[in-house]
Parts: structure tokens; C-alpha cells; sequence
């Protein structure tokens, strides 16, 4: 079945696009009215959700898409002779680095902007997909409540390829090894006090959302990260402006290290950038510079729980994106800073979109966009 929708033609239709007739017609029509129904009703005897909660039922059944597939975005030519050390490769050639990874799902009926989820340090699109404990991810909720969703791959990370020049240089003395890309991988001590799972590891805070019987998975998912070793700005920002332009208007969802991206990007070009929510920024611009690209787009920064008790770390950082959104608003833009608790979301890690009320959270997320983003696009 092929619904046409507003974002008809917007949407990149690479080479052999997949389309997938997972049912009938008839069958198709049925069940996406009845996940639109789910989606805004809930049961009599329900208990009254937290402020600005998603309903009771997420929207099930069968996952009806119409379209589905990947592409890359951005990247740049490079010719070197040291790409390989190994006899059966040639060391000279060109290959291509800088590049960012694009995988989609465009639902039927779509009817909602797309989404742009872009992940964090040491992690890699997997963030935004089945949570460590195996619930739902964010990438399908999102395209169950009718958004075309783009998850990306950083530059240099996932399968976005690195560039190997300068470490088969160092191997075949052709370079220093102060030349070598400074790649740094997150133990999971380290991330534990940075998740905000708890003080100091293996330690919990009481009441954390986080499903730490599952947190092998989440370790599993850790890759190094190359971001250090990449010009300025990291080469994902001009990609996320293109993308932008390519299937916008599009609201580019980041979080952690990725939390300034966004805002880069409308420094670079608002075309295509119909909103911005930076999950937990790890930074966001200064509160005394040019504010002139952040006005007109509405956006939010919106952080867990936990903020205060992590003093050498996110205490300051909020206080910092605070700043900035207030500088932005005294500019004449529209940026709101949320902590969960603020909105009846209790003991929310850094990893909000794999805590346990992920999906409670990604409706109020959704409510948001619809009343601050939508409406006014």
C-alpha cells in the first residue's frame, strides 16, 4: 500500500528503495487506523498518566511502513599513499572519509515532521533503537506515531568509515606517532557517574529508571570514538544541515556530545531545521555570542534526573545551557529548559531514551513537538 503524504518527494529514494508490502491492503488500512486509534486513547479504569504522559497504550500491532532504507550524507574525496601496510592491498589510492551514515523508515499515513536522531559520545545510532532490556526504541516509536525517522551514524563512528591514513602511516614509519588520531574509548566506570546511574560505580541512585540487569547490553553497545581526531566543525554538523535540506522540515533530535550539534547546523543554515531538542547536551553555544541563528527556531534542552548530585560534571552544564537559553530568549527566540522531574518524570538517567519510561517520556517529547514545533511550521 502507498500513501502519498505531505513529505512526498521529500524523502530520499535511493537506487533500489525497499518497499515492503508487510500486509494486505485492506489489512494495512485497518491496522494503521487502529494504531492511530491506540495511539490517543486509553482505558476508562487507567490511572492518570504523569503531566504530559504518553497515553496508557503506545500504539502495537503490525508496523506499517512505506518505505524504508539508507544512504550516506556529506563526505569528501581523499587521496593518500597510505592506506594499507599489507602486501595484497595497494597502498595509494582514494577513499572516501567524513561521511555520515542515514538509515530510515518513512510510516504509511505518515503525518507528523521528521526526525532526525542523532546519537552521542562513544555510541552509535543503536542508542536510539531496542533498549538494553529489550522494550521498544525511540527510532520505532517515532514511526508508530506517524514520523518519518532518520537515524544517523556519526562521522568516524558506526558505519560512518574512519580515515586510516595516519595510523598505517605511523606502522610504516612513514609518520610520527604524535601523528596518530587521537581515538579515546569510555570505560564503563567512567560512564556509569556520567550516565548518572549513581555516585561512583557500581553504586545506584534510589529510584533510577535506568534497567541496570540489562546493562551488559548498553556496554556492548560502546565503541571508540574518534571525534577528537576530526576537523572543526566535526564534519556530522555540515551533514545534518544537508540532510536537513534534503527531507526537511525536520526536527533534529541530539543528545550528549551531539547536544550542540543541532545549533551548529542552523549557524551553518536554518533551511530545513523546523526545531531543535538537545537530549542532555553535553555543551550547548555560548551565553555571549552571536544568538541572531537561534531565533525563529523553537527548541528545547531537556535533562533527567540526578542534575544537582552530579556537580563536577552535568551541574554546571545545565547551568551553562540555562545561559544560553536565556540569551536566546531575551533575543526574541523560543528555547525551554525542562528537567523530567519538573513534568512528573522521576530518576531519569543521562540514557533517558533507554530508561524504563522511555516511552512515556518520547509521548510527552511528542506532545511537545506537536504544540511547539508543529504548529507553528
Amino acid at each position: 500500500m502507498r500513501m502519498k503524504t505531505r513529505q512526498e518527494g521529500l524523502h530520499p529514494r535511493p537506487g533500489r528503495e525497499t518497499r515492503i508490502p508487510l500486509i494486505s491492503k485492506k489489512l494495512c488500512a485497518l491496522a494503521t487506523a487502529a494504531a492511530l486509534s491506540l495511539a490517543g486513547c486509553a482505558s476508562p479504569s487507567s490511572p492518570e498518566p504523569a503531566r504530559g504522559a504518553a497515553p496508557a497504550s503506545v500504539p502495537a500491532g503490525p508496523l506499517v511502513i512505506e518505505r524504508q532504507g539508507s544512504f550516506f550524507i556529506g563526505g569528501r574525496d581523499l587521496r593518500s599513499d597510505t592506506l594499507s601496510a599489507l602486501p595484497a592491498f595497494a597502498s595509494t589510492g582514494t577513499i572516501v572519509v567524513d561521511q555520515m551514515y542515514v538509515r530510515y523508515q518513512v510510516p504509511a499515513a505518515a503525518h507528523h515532521l521528521p526526525m532526525v536522531l542523532i546519537h552521542g559520545c562513544c555510541l552509535t545510532g543503536k542508542s536510539w533503537e531496542t533498549t538494553p532490556d529489550g522494550r521498544m526504541g525511540w527510532d520505532e516509536y517515532f514511526v508508530r506515531m506517524g514520523h518519518p525517522t532518520y537515524v544517523i551514524d556519526q562521522a568516524s563512528r558506526g558505519r560512518s568509515a574512519v580515515d586510516p591514513t595516519a595510523i598505517v602511516g605511523a606502522r610504516t614509519g612513514r609518520a610520527a606517532a604524535p601523528q596518530l588520531p587521537n581515538v579515546f574509548a569510555a570505560g564503563r566506570e567512567g560512564a556509569w557517574t556520567i550516565f548518572r546511574f549513581g555516585p561512583e560505580y557500581p553504586k545506584a541512585y534510589d529510584g533510577l529508571q535506568f534497567p541496570l540487569e540489562a546493562q551488559d547490553e548498553l556496554w556492548k553497545q560502546m565503541v571508540p570514538d574518534w571525534s577528537a581526531a576530526l576537523p572543526v566543525p566535526n564534519p556530522t554538523v555540515p551533514a545534518l544541515s544537508a540532510l536537513a535540506r534534503k527531507i526537511g522540515p525536520a526536527v533534529l533530535v541530539s543528545h550528549s556530545q551531539s547536544g550542540i550539534y543541532p545549533f551548529q547546523a542552523l549557524a551553518l543554515d536554518k533551511a530545513g531545521v523546523a526545531g531543535v531538542v538537545a537530549i542532555e547536551p553535553g555543551s550547548c553555544p555560548a551565553a555571549d555570542g552571536d544568538m541572531r541563528p537561534y531565533v525563529g527556531t523553537p527548541a528545547l534542552l531537556l535533562f533527567g534526573d540526578f542534575v544537582d548530585r552530579s556537580t563536577g560534571w552535568w551541574a554546571p552544564r545545565f547551568k551553562a545551557c540555562q545561559a544560553f537559553a536565556q540569551a536566546v530568549n531575551r533575543a526574541g527566540g523560543r528555547i525551554e529548559v525542562v528537567r523530567l522531574p519538573e513534568v512528573g518524570f522521576r530518576g531519569n538517567s543521562h540514557m533517558i531514551m533507554q530508561d524504563r519510561n522511555s516511552l512515556e517520556v518520547a509521548g510527552w517529547l511528542s506532545g511537545w513537538i506537536a504544540r511547539n514545533v508543529e504548529r507553528g511550521s
